[in-house]
C-alpha cells in the first residue's frame, strides 16, 4: 500500500496517509476538522531489491572486474599497435599538377 501526503487548506497541517490506491483521497482534517484537505503529489519511495532472485551478472566481484579491465587493457595495446602502419599507407601526400591550373587563355 502507498503512502499518501496531505495538507489541510485551512490550517497548513501536513501530514501521511498510508491508503490502498483503491481507497477515496480523504477529505476531512484531522487537526481543525474541517473539509480542506488536498492530497500532494509525492516523489514516492525508492524500488529496494531484497532476496536472491538476481542474477550473478548484476553485481560482479572485485577480482572480475580486474580481469575484465585488464583484458580491455591487452585488446587496446594489440590495436594501437596496428594502427600506425594503416595510417602510414593512407596518409601519402597527393600531388597536384599545377602546369594545367597556371595555363590560362
Amino acid at each position: 500500500m502507498p503512502t499518501y501526503e496531505y495538507i489541510c487548506e485551512s490550517c497548513g497541517h501536513e501530514f501521511e496517509q498510508l491508503q490502498s490506491i483503491t481507497a477515496r483521497p480523504l477529505r476531512k482534517c484531522p487537526k481543525c476538522g474541517k473539509n480542506k484537505l488536498k492530497r500532494l503529489i509525492g516523489a514516492g519511495a525508492g524500488v529496494i531489491f531484497k532476496g536472491s532472485g538476481f542474477y550473478e551478472t548484476d553485481y560482479r566481484s572485485e577480482g572480475y572486474k580486474k580481469q575484465k579491465e585488464s583484458e580491455k587493457k591487452t585488446t587496446t595495446k594489440d590495436t594501437a599497435k596496428k594502427e600506425p602502419e594503416t595510417k602510414a599507407k593512407e596518409s601519402k601526400p597527393i600531388k597536384k599538377d599545377k602546369s594545367n591550373s597556371s595555363e590560362k587563355k
